[in-house]
């Protein structure tokens, strides 16, 4: 993932088809003044892209491509003042002390994953480890986080809620002393 300053807002947008999505990145590159700071194949055969800019430009950017293309959107998200944890727990580098409670939210796609993940982060005092999306997956998402289990629980609760319109979760565990042999 690309290293920028500060980011005021990002625009996620998952396509089931890579053609279109690889055009569909372009286009929202094109149309407002966005960066592209995420893209990737995921399983099976669909297409994530991660815009960051200002709010107006990440709305403008999303607005173009359901304009666009929306047949071929599977889902798409706008999140404002995004928690910095999540774009350390997409590269996998999301720092925690020792194992304690250790949460998993897993998800039908990649954005869903995303959107719960930084809901997680602003409401409890919890770490982002990782967030996993869809590759060799079957296009699913994963977010595991860790701390203390009152906090875990609050955060997994919020989470949830932050996805449960969507219809996008699949299940959720939470596990109280966690053993670090288990860490995938």
């Amino acid at each position: 993932m690309k290293s920028i300053k500060k980011i005021d807002c990002i625009g996620l947008i998952e396509y089931r088809s890579v053609a279109k999505g690889l055009a569909a990145a372009d286009l929202m590159l094109k149309s407002s003044g966005v960066e592209l700071i995420f893209s990737a194949v995921l399983c099976p055969g669909k297409y994530v892209a991660m815009v960051a800019g200002d709010i107006s430009s990440v709305q403008e950017a999303e607005r173009t491509v359901h304009r666009n293309d929306g047949e071929f959107i599977l889902s798409s998200v706008v999140i404002t003042d995004v928690n910095e944890q999540v774009f350390a727990a997409l590269s996998g580098t999301g720092h925690f002390g020792k194992l304690d409670t250790l949460g998993v939210l897993e998800t039908m796609d990649a954005i869903s994953a995303v959107a719960a993940a930084d809901k997680i982060a602003k409401s409890a005092h919890v770490d982002l480890m990782e967030i996993r999306l869809a590759r060799g997956m079957g296009g699913k998402g994963f977010v595991f986080f860790n701390g203390e289990l009152a906090n875990v629980k609050e955060g997994m609760s919020a989470g949830m809620k932050e996805i449960a319109e969507s219809g996008t979760l699949i299940a959720w565990s939470i596990i109280p002393n966690a053993r670090t042999e288990i860490l995938l």
